[in-house]
């Protein structure tokens, strides 16, 4: 259903262009919200992975090319009624510009219904390897762990409350759309503080490595890695690293050998080569 925007005001475009990334999540509360997926490959991946498309928002010039394809695609998941009541926005660059205040990826965005996250200890289930990321608060980061997790072999993410959400738009766009093929959770307000959600991994079964420039921690070669049979891998935010009491509450702080007076890599970096190392 292509609607033309005549009216910015309109309070259909409010969650493209007035709410912020916390009142999208909380938009349906207590059911999960909302997300915004930019770009048609982003949306095609949210779509294949099994996400509602609630709306579609699309530059005119681009409404063939890009949202065409899309709408062919929900109508072979969700049927022809479900894509062609499925509403879609539309007007030219520059009004849509003036409305987001960005230019739109590749001219076209969507947006979704959140589904249910699982509990960490069911999420934990069958896993290996896992990633925590600790109040990880910089989107960018975010969605390019995402992104090596998913390409290196890790079974799954946790996130703690404070970590920027994996569906927020720019983490979800920095991960090339790998948000949807890599499983991933986030932990409740208590048991993302502190030893507490150590604990719960080391109750499943986890050996824990706190990436971290601890005086005793072990270089990313060591075989006590690489024969656990179960890992968590806690990153923390740039700049602040891991609080103490997490890393103390770790089996293990492990550290990338650096060379040149360098003395630590951006925290996406350093998953990258860490998730390599333990992958081989």
């Amino acid at each position: 259903m292509i609607i033309e925007i005549k009216d910015l005001k309109a309070k259909e475009l409010d969650i493209y262009a007035r709410l912020n990334e916390a009142q999208l999540l909380r938009y349906f509360e207590p059911d999960p919200g909302i997300f915004i997926a930019e770009s048609p490959g982003v949306i095609i991946q949210a779509l294949e992975a099994g996400y509602e498309p609630l709306s579609l928002l699309a530059e005119s010039e681009r409404l063939d090319k890009e949202a065409t394809p899309i709408i062919e695609r929900i109508s072979s998941l969700y049927g022809i009624e479900k894509a062609s009541g499925l509403p879609v926005y539309t007007s030219d660059r520059e009004v849509l510009k003036d409305l987001t205040g960005y230019a739109l990826v590749r001219g076209l965005w969507g947006a979704f219904r959140r589904k249910p996250l699982q509990h960490i200890s069911s999420f934990c289930r069958d896993k290996k390897r896992i990633v925590i990321l600790y109040d990880v608060v910089n989107p960018t980061n975010v969605g390019a762990i995402v992104r090596s997790a998913a390409a290196l072999g890790m079974d799954g993410i946790i996130t703690t409350s404070d970590t920027v959400n994996p569906l927020y738009r720019r983490s979800a766009r920095v991960s090339m759309g790998t948000v949807f093929r890599i499983p991933w959770t986030v932990a409740g307000k208590e048991e993302s503080r502190g030893h507490h959600l150590i604990d719960l991994l080391h109750n499943a079964g986890y050996t824990t490595a706190a990436m971290a420039l601890s005086e005793n921690a072990v270089s990313i070669k060591s075989d006590r890695l690489k024969s656990a049979d179960a890992l968590a891998i806690i990153l923390g935010t740039e700049g602040y690293g891991l609080p103490k009491d997490v890393i103390d509450s770790c089996d293990m702080a492990v550290k990338i050998p650096m060379y040149h007076g360098v003395d630590s890599l951006n925290v996406a970096a350093a998953s990258a080569v860490c998730f390599w190392e333990i992958s081989l």
